[in-house]
């Protein structure tokens, strides 16, 4: 068993570099590479170690998503067209399966993805700030609020990623899918779940919303562990 737990739930990588049976400091004229089938494959797999996953590299692309997801909904938002929330949609949920399948075309995919999800989210966020004036802005600043504590916990330890507490998170998400696609459902036929109904104000109703908040803000935790032991 691996001593990172990433690993060990998700799998080996299939990059050749994280299998390198050659030390990175060892030189082409060792004795142990001198054979000329042995140097090919030494220095193959030199040149594929620049490719390994580090945190440097995480920061900047996550950093060029956001941007471009930011960029892509500020005009949706500003424009107020619905239709490009549809376009976000439908493009994110075909760009998604894309990389999920053919994870070689991530580099191109990745952006894609997140300049379609940014037509989604600003056409969705211009529909419930014309219902609910302000509330688009007061997410924007608990969402980044949410992001800074939680990475402040995690990198002084006050939160510690245990496998029960990724188990629990993982099992609680889960769940709350599992109600959301049941609502989904039933509103089909003229019904609901009356937790998930925005205009139902009870002690139940905010309970939940409550809940969930915490479990996906949570999800961040995971995403951190994650990055963090993938990259060593």
């Amino acid at each position: 068993m691996s001593k990172h737990s990433a690993l060990n739930n998700f799998g080996r990588s299939g990059n050749p570099a994280f299998r390198n049976h050659f030390d990175n400091s060892q030189t082409a004229t060792d004795s142990s590479v001198r054979n000329p089938s042995y140097q090919k494959h030494f220095e193959a797999n030199q040149s594929l170690s620049e490719e390994t996953m580090s945190l440097d590299g995480t920061v900047n692309k996550t950093f060029i998503s956001l941007m471009i997801l930011l960029f892509c909904s500020y005009y949706t938002f500003t424009t107020s067209n619905t239709l490009f929330a549809l376009i976000g949609f439908g493009g994110g949920l075909i760009t998604f399966l894309i990389t999920l399948f053919k994870k070689t075309l991530s580099p191109y995919t990745v952006p894609l993805y997140a300049g379609f999800q940014g037509l989604f989210l600003g056409g969705i966020s211009a529909v419930y700030n014309h219902m609910y004036t302000g509330i688009v802005q007061q997410a924007i600043f608990l969402t980044f609020g949410i992001f800074s504590a939680l990475l402040f916990a995690y990198k002084t330890k006050i939160i510690k990623p245990t496998e029960n507490f990724k188990l629990g998170i993982f099992a609680a998400t889960g769940g709350i899918a599992i109600v959301y696609i049941v609502s989904l459902i039933m509103s089909f036929f003229g019904g609901g779940l009356s937790i998930m109904n925005p205009q139902n104000a009870s002690l139940v109703s905010i309970g939940f919303s409550l809940f969930v908040v915490i479990i996906a803000s949570l999800n961040l935790v995971l995403d951190f562990d994650f990055i963090e032991e993938a990259a060593e």
